[in-house]
């Protein structure tokens, strides 16, 4: 995902929906994180299959650092399968790229500091 590059997503639809399609497996990937942290930390989940209840929970953690930017990526996630529309792919590449690129890298960073501290 850090390698993708913006210019290119604007002007070719098939490298815009290939950053749309990781996009959506980062999410994926990501919320599944947060929750096997969560749990490996012996965090009660409340609702062991909701991305929403896991962010939630992230968020209260200090494992994710936008609650709001998370669900709003979730959204968008659950969204991106029905963009049928060029406007809206480009609206959602906008997102990725300007926002939430950032705080995938946030949690990265995180995860790997707990990584570290736990050897």
């Amino acid at each position: 995902m850090l390698k993708a590059d913006r210019d290119d997503a604007a002007k070719d639809a098939i490298y815009r929906m290939g950053v749309i399609g990781q996009f959506n497996l980062t999410f994926e990937l990501a919320w599944k994180s947060v929750k096997e942290a969560l749990e490996f930390h012996g965090v009660a989940l409340t609702a062991p299959g909701s991305p929403r209840e896991i962010l939630k929970e992230g968020y209260a953690a200090d494992l994710v650092n936008d609650e709001e930017v998370w669900l709003d990526m979730l959204k968008k996630r659950n969204l991106a399968i029905h963009i049928y529309d060029e406007a809206e792919a480009d609206k959602l590449v906008s997102s990725i790229f300007e926002k939430y690129i950032a705080v995938f890298v946030k949690l990265r960073d995180v995860l790997a500091g707990i990584a570290a501290a736990e050897k």
